[in-house]
């Protein structure tokens, strides 16, 4: 009779390959600088720099990677100097994304200490390992510093996350370079297999993602605020433009007339503003719709709103105003005007508006264009008085 023999395999620990994991980061690398290259804008965001960082990280791997296969002074020296510099543009990137001057000395010095530290240790292993980690988390932490000093980051979500990434990879090198320094390191323990080798090149693989990602959404989040601002505000004097004027009408007419509650509008025009334009120019006549604007914006109240309706005209929300309030405002506003001139090439040019105030409680029915028609109602009698006046319409006429 045949006999068999049940032969039970030995259970294998499975590990990571770290040949694999360093072409699997060069890869990332590599593939999220394309990404960022194709995407660049002409807004100097930074992500350019953040860019070219990343194709430096992809050779530094890639001669990592053919360590034994190449000379150390390529597979360490300048692997490890280039690591540096990818971490060198990205400090200068973030310095680009907040529009500061970039930081050449915190760039330079640890690429420096990098070059002749790794020149020296080139065959100490342990000490190389120091050196790598020291470096890299103090680049990391100048990064993160960089990121939220001395102001806090616009686009917290990217922030947060690119803050992450950096902090981990950071405390796990300083981790491995204590542990090193205590312990010792066996010739090539830079890539040789083993549990913290595996954690510090997997978590440099998480980090070449979730980092590049982050500053993507940083510049994404800026861009989205940019464009939301340009869609809303008036391009001359950087006040609401009519867009947003008429939007944030509709809605809070629809409030005042749900709770019945008064509503009030300013309809200003800067009296004889073709003449003015004629005798001063255009140029003139720009600087001055931006100084009343901004006259006007510092002296309204937070829940009110002052925009461009068109041309010379000015127009101010006031919710939640009666029409004592709204004409002491205005009479407020046209005095503020004739009696603060605006300042053009070293000489004050004064100018002064007209106002046409609305005033009342709206009805169910009316439109915005009602209440506007109201205020301009009672512009033209301020104009038709003399002009540099206030009126009042303290009710929308039947139609």
């Amino acid at each position: 009779m045949r006999s068999y023999c049940c032969f039970r395999r030995p259970l294998m620990r499975p590990s990571l390959d770290v040949f694999t994991l360093l072409v699997a980061i060069a890869a990332a690398s590599l593939t999220m600088a394309l990404a960022l290259f194709a995407t660049l804008t002409r807004r100097r965001e930074g992500l350019g720099l953040w860019a070219v960082g990343l194709v430096l990280h992809t050779v530094a791997y890639v001669l990592l990677a053919l360590r034994g296969q190449v000379s150390d002074w390529a597979s360490v020296w300048l692997a490890n100097i280039l690591l540096s510099a990818s971490l060198a543009l990205v400090l200068a990137a973030i310095a680009r994304f907040h529009a500061r001057a970039l930081p050449w000395l915190g760039m330079g010095v640890p690429v420096l200490v990098s070059a002749l530290g790794f020149a020296l240790w080139l065959h100490d292993v342990r000490l190389r390992v120091v050196l790598a980690g020291v470096v890299l988390a103090v680049q990391m932490g100048m990064a993160i510093r960089a990121l939220w000093h001395p102001d806090r980051p616009p686009a917290l979500r990217g922030a947060v996350l690119l803050t992450l990434a950096q902090g981990l990879q950071a405390a796990l090198l300083l981790v491995r370079a204590v542990a090193v320094l205590l312990l010792g390191a066996p010739e090539g323990a830079a890539i040789q297999p083993g549990g913290m080798q595996a954690a510090v090149f997997l978590l440099v693989f998480v980090v070449v993602v979730l980092s590049s990602l982050g500053f993507i959404l940083m510049a994404k989040d800026r861009a989205d605020a940019l464009n939301h601002y340009q869609a809303t505000h008036d391009a001359l004097t950087g006040v609401a433009n009519r867009r947003a004027l008429i939007a944030t009408l509709e809605r809070d007419l629809a409030c005042a007339v749900r709770q019945r509650r008064p509503y009030a509008l300013l309809l200003i025009d800067v009296d004889h503003f073709k003449a003015f334009n004629d005798a001063h120019g255009h140029l003139a006549g720009d600087a001055v719709l931006r100084h009343i604007a901004q006259l006007l914006a510092t002296r309204v109240r937070a829940q009110d709103l002052v925009g461009r309706y068109g041309g010379e005209e000015l127009l101010v929300l006031l919710p939640g105003t009666d029409s004592d309030g709204a004409l002491a405002l205005a009479r407020t506003l046209r005095r503020q005007v004739e009696q603060t001139p605006c300042e053009w090439q070293g000489r004050p040019l004064t100018v002064t508006a007209s106002i046409g105030v609305y005033a009342g409680c709206p009805r169910v029915g009316q439109g915005w264009e009602a209440l506007i028609g109201a205020a301009d109602g009672a512009l033209y009698r301020a104009k038709a008085g003399g002009r540099n006046r206030v009126d009042v319409q303290q009710d929308v006429p039947a139609t």
